[in-house]
């Protein structure tokens, strides 16, 4: 006898589904029982409209579970004619062939006898309220997951699911590894309860290790069906009081990385409606898990780089204080090329380096570290400043690109300082680097320009002239990398003026304005309040790493009991060298006037103040063969406070007083000095002369009305 004779006598039919094709296959009785037409190929619309529409819906959510846990899926289903009258009822059994649901479907489907149609047990009526509390329930989970960070926010999610209908008494969340099963999370057991399942053999029997071992689903509706086909392990739960078990893997990319198991105090027959939202619940934790174990794999590795590559700062250096924090940056891996230094000398002085390689990626970490290495080498062999960024230079050109042909070549800025701390004398070169920063005695932040040279790594043969500043007493240096001043869509301007405000508000001379809280602000001031610290804080939204460095000289201790008192407020400061060959450098002079009168009552004084800085520099540039050396100094109190200007050149030759005519385009430097300063003066020295003006807060007819 044929099959299809056999299975027509027990009115069952045959069907197959090819989901991709959108068609499907009806033998003779399946037709009958849906009342089709003798076609030998319908498409899925044609047959969808036999059924009842709420068990169409119910019925694919059957067949994607099927074909996910690789099982028998089974659901009664409502046959309908073209009116929507009910003809009969039919129960579909449907197994995936290999390719699950998107490929081939087989099935069976068979009428029920209508003394049986109100007394299934595999099939729960379907509720449109139930289905809807089902969606929001897998909204609320899948959002929940997908804000989890860390494994323990993972863990914390899953441990307060509350599903549709049937809320688990128990969880727990199982890893495989090294052929160990072990829980790395737990929800719903004492002290202690769940110890005998932390840690078991890959091959025991029990059902996470089975379902971790297989990659298949386990349900256990019953206490029965699991002491049937795991009598040792339910010895051990039996006393939970537990009478319903679902033990899910958790696959992510294709691999099994674990098993979830939820246990329920209440029976559950585990209907493909609770199958499909207990397996869409173990996808989306298995996601969770893998997107936490990913995150949490790259913050150990950049930590690790992080801390290898960061050196500690000497705290103890004679009459001086150090604070140094790096801020990687918020993307990828969270590591990048920026990286500071603090190099003991064998001249008992001390080399303060930071620097920063193009890029933001492991490569330029890794070239950040073979250069940081370099620079030490080259230091602790005593080399001058210049020599060690012109070595640097040399060595980074020489390692760029190895092994893909220069491809990937890369640059790195550059500021090394070598600090002697008993006199304050910083000798710098720089290498494309953002000059330094003094904060002065009396707060007030300036820029310090000074001469430098190409970037390293781009042309290994490069000089690199020193400029050399004196760092007084109760003043302190900033050397930081780019990421400090320009992130948030900062130029070199706006971004030293948002620090300037840091800065110069920080109370310094007070024990809880030391150095370690100005770097926390100077962070906080461009990211925001720190999570975590390597060497200070490590900050989430983060567009660029950050490197920075903070350098203070102590101010003298307060004068002994009948001493004469120091000053109340302490002389701002500040002095510049203008070369011969660098005549764009009078610009910067300028600039410094202007930084150092920022808070001068009368703006045509400071603009006079400029004006006349501008012709001494000049004069000196071009009726002498050597470099100006400008001194500016503001001292006094507030209201009564003068303001001191020197430019002392190399050569004997005292400036002459001339009467240009209206056409003249030189020779009007002492008239304007003679008009705008409140008092001014040429000094003759034992090799060469300085040129100086005052000015005076208090005068206010001082300025340029007096030329009209």
């Amino acid at each position: 006898m044929r099959t299809e004779d056999v299975l027509a006598a027990l009115a069952t039919g045959l069907w197959t589904w090819d989901n991709a094709a959108g068609a499907v296959t009806l033998d003779a009785e399946a037709r009958r029982l849906l009342g089709l037409s003798d076609h030998v190929e319908l498409t899925e619309s044609a047959v969808r409209a036999r059924f009842h529409a709420v068990d169409w819906l119910e019925f694919r959510g059957v067949l994607a579970l099927s074909a996910a846990e690789g099982t028998l899926g089974e659901l009664r289903m409502r046959v309908v004619d073209d009116a929507g009258r009910t003809l009969r009822t039919v129960r579909l059994r449907t197994r995936p062939t290999r390719g699950g649901f998107d490929h081939l479907m087989l099935g069976t489907v068979e009428e029920v006898p209508e003394a049986l149609e109100g007394t299934s047990t595999v099939r729960l009526p379907v509720v449109a309220d139930w289905h809807r509390n089902r969606e929001a329930f897998l909204l609320d989970a899948g959002r929940a997951l997908a804000e989890a960070h860390s494994t323990v926010e993972v863990l914390r999610v899953a441990a307060r699911l509350s599903m549709p209908g049937f809320e688990p008494s128990g969880l727990a969340v199982f890893v495989g590894e090294a052929g160990r099963v072990k829980v790395i999370g737990h929800h719903g057991y004492g002290p202690g309860e769940a110890e005998p399942f932390l840690d078991q053999p890959l091959d025991a029997a029990y059902p996470a290790a089975e379902v971790i071992r297989t990659g298949r689903a386990i349900y256990l509706p019953a206490p029965e069906d699991y002491r049937r086909r795991f009598p040792d392990a339910y010895r051990k739960v039996a006393h939970f009081g537990r009478t319903s078990w679902a033990f899910l893997p958790l696959i992510n990319a294709g691999r099994t990385i674990g098993a979830w198991m939820a246990g329920f105090s209440a029976p559950v027959t585990f209907t493909p409606d609770e199958r499909s939202v207990l397996t869409t619940v173990a996808r989306m934790l298995a996601q969770a898990l893998g997107r936490a174990s990913v995150t949490e794999s790259e913050k150990e590795l950049s930590v690790g780089l992080q801390r290898t590559m960061m050196p500690t700062v000497q705290p103890d250096i004679p009459g001086m204080s150090v604070a140094a924090r790096y801020v990687p940056t918020g993307g990828g891996l969270e590591v990048g090329g920026d990286w500071y230094d603090m190099i003991p000398l064998p001249s008992g002085k001390i080399a303060l380096v930071i620097g920063d390689v193009q890029g933001h990626d492991v490569r330029a970490a890794g070239l950040m570290g073979q250069l940081r290495i370099a620079l030490r080498a080259y230091a602790s062999e005593g080399h001058h400043p210049d020599a060690v960024l012109s070595r640097a230079s040399r060595f980074l050109a020489g390692i760029n690109g190895e092994g893909d042909g220069g491809a990937d070549q890369r640059f790195a800025t550059c500021l090394y300082i070598e600090v002697c701390p008993a006199s304050g004398l910083l000798v710098i070169a720089r290498a494309g680097h953002p000059d330094p920063a003094i904060r002065l005695s009396d707060g007030t932040l300036l820029v310090r320009p000074t001469v430098g040279g190409l970037p390293l790594g781009i042309i290994p043969d490069t000089d690199y002239p020193t400029s050399r500043v004196v760092l007084e007493p109760g003043e302190t240096m900033l050397v930081c990398t780019d990421g400090l001043i320009e992130t948030g869509g900062h130029d070199l301007e706006t971004g030293w003026a948002r620090l300037r405000e840091i800065i110069e508000d920080h109370p310094l001379d007070r024990e809880d304005g030391n150095l370690e809280t100005l770097a926390d602000a100077l962070v906080q001031a461009v990211h925001g309040p720190p999570s975590h610290y390597t060497t200070g804080p490590l900050i989430d939204r983060r567009e660029d790493d950050i490197a920075l460095l903070l350098l203070r000289r102590e101010a003298p201790a307060p004068a002994a009991l009948g001493a004469p008192a120091a000053p109340a407020r302490p002389a701002r400061r500040t002095v510049l060298t203008i070369a011969q060959a660098e005549p764009e450098r009078i610009a910067e002079a300028r600039q410094q006037i202007r930084e150092l009168m920022h808070d001068w009552p009368d703006g045509d004084q400071t603009d006079s103040a400029v004006l006349m800085v501008s012709e001494m520099v000049t004069n000196v540039l071009v009726h002498t063969d050597g470099d100006a050396v400008l001194t500016a100094e503001i001292s006094g109190r507030p209201g009564g406070r003068r303001v001191r200007v020197d430019v002392a050149d190399a050569s004997d030759e005292l400036p002459h007083r001339r009467h240009p005519g209206e056409m003249a385009s030189s020779g009007r430097g002492l008239v304007l000095m003679e008009i705008l300063a409140g008092a001014w003066g040429v000094d003759p020295r034992g090799e060469g002369k300085n040129i100086w003006f005052e000015l005076y807060e208090a005068d206010s007819d001082a300025g340029f009305e007096a030329i009209t």
